[in-house]
């Protein structure tokens, strides 16, 4: 049975796609709208046993409001393709153009970062893939990976 994580609200939770033609020399990439996710550090560094917190919180993706208006997280839930959850409790307003960190392990949450509090791993370090979902249970983004040497990949 996989367990699902809330993630509580804090004092401080205020919270490429790039063409190649043959014509112009640069094209400008051209960063993804709405709410996404971004930096995704699914293998931290180093072995996974013994497991610390330290490691855990070695685990993270990253949540951005490419938007011009603020989002309330509350009930958004973040979901591992092996079933592992976290949900966002109480008030977490994501500010416009701000990013949160979701960290996996134990911690005390901020306005830019909050922690799953869990004394498991939720990512797969060889592939794997993880999914953003609104309150209503509408799909926001999702972002997948394979193992790549650096334990990390960019979603969008």
């Amino acid at each position: 049975m996989k367990k699902t994580h809330v993630i509580g609200a804090s004092a401080a939770s205020a919270a490429l796609a790039v063409g190649i033609l043959a014509a112009p020399p640069a094209v400008a990439a051209t960063h993804q709208g709405g709410l996404h996710f971004g930096a995704l550090q699914f293998d931290g560094p180093g072995a996974d046993r013994p497991q610390t917190n330290a490691k855990l919180n070695a685990e993270y993706v990253d949540i951005h409001n490419n938007t011009r208006a603020a989002v309330q997280l509350k009930g958004y839930t973040v979901r591992t393709d092996s079933g592992f959850k976290a949900t966002f409790s109480g008030s977490f307003v994501l500010g416009a153009g701000k990013t949160v960190r979701v960290r996996n392990g134990q911690g005390t949450n901020t306005g830019s970062t909050v922690y799953r509090k869990a004394n498991n791993f939720w990512f797969n370090n060889s592939k794997g893939g993880v999914t953003l979902y609104a309150a209503n249970g509408t799909k926001k983004d999702s972002c997948s990976w394979k193992a790549n040497g650096r334990g990390y990949t960019t979603c969008h």
